[in-house]
Formats: C-alpha cells, structure tokens, sequence
C-alpha cells in the first residue's frame, strides 16, 4: 500500500457518466481518494452516503472526493443514481488502479478466499503526495476520521 508522503500514483478512469478523470487534472485541490469492494452492498453504501450526507463538510475543508471500485461503469451509474450520489464515482473495473495503491488483494469471507479491494481512503495533498492513508477504515466511521484528519491538514497549512 502507498504510505504517507509518497508520489500519489497517477490514474485516468472513468466516471459515472463516462467521463475520462485524471488524478493529474486535479492538481491544485486535495483529494480524498477512497477505494470501495462493490457498488450497492450495505458497508460501500453506508461508506458512500456518509459522504453525500456530509458533502457541505467536505466542501468547507476544500477537499474533492472521489470513490473507486472494481465496478464496470453501468454498476458505478446505477449505484450513484440510485443513492443520489452527488460525488465522483471511478470505476477501475480492471482494478489497476486499485493495484497501484496496494488496495487489491486477497480477501476471505466465510471461509472463502477471493481477490477483491480492501477498503481504504487516501488524502492527496494539492502536490499530489499522499498526505494521510486509512486502511481498513470503517463505513461507520470513515467521514468522522477523514474530516477530522481534513481540519487537522488545514490548519497545520494555515500556521
């Protein structure tokens, strides 16, 4: 996985609609990049109307947020309608990207082992670095932690 200060790895996927998103196209904002196993189960969905619900917050502290799963487009599409998901949603249906920050990798449910992402949330500061990394965050409590890390990483820059 990318650890904190490292070059965040650059990607182009495509968004909800289609759209070509490149990590290099938004240099200049920080990033709140967070990977999600699947569209529509209950933990990715809790995850992605966390951050819908709590979007005013996420604009105050500047940050753009953006989810990535496995999904192909139409999943990604139904999910963000479906939810009225107001936020970039990528789908790395190869999972390449998923790849490149360490997200991908065996997973194991009920006995079962399968490949499959790991979710996990990065902050990508304006230059692209990895400012924090989250592993393992919990949809429950994924706003509270990157919000709270957000203020911390603005008022650290504002001193």
């Amino acid at each position: 996985m990318v650890a904190e200060g490292d070059r965040a790895p650059d990607f182009t996927l495509p968004d909800q609609d289609g759209n070509d998103v490149s990590l290099a196209g938004l240099r200049g904002q920080t990033v709140v990049l967070y990977f999600y196993p699947k569209a529509d189960t209950p933990g990715c969905t809790k995850q992605a109307c966390g951050v819908r619900d709590r979007s005013a917050e996420y604009d105050a502290s500047g940050a753009r947020v953006i989810g990535v799963s496995p999904d192909p487009v139409d999943e990604v599409k139904r999910f963000a309608d479906k939810y009225s998901l107001d936020f970039t949603l990528l789908a790395d249906a190869d999972h390449a990207v998923a790849d490149a920050y360490g997200t991908w990798g065996e997973k194991s449910m009920y006995g079962r082992k399968y490949m499959g992402v790991a979710r996990a949330t990065f902050i990508i500061d304006p230059d692209g670095v990895i400012a924090r990394v989250f592993p393992k965050v919990s949809p429950k409590t994924h706003d509270d932690v990157v919000l709270e890390a957000l203020g911390e990483l603005g008022a650290a820059s504002a001193a």
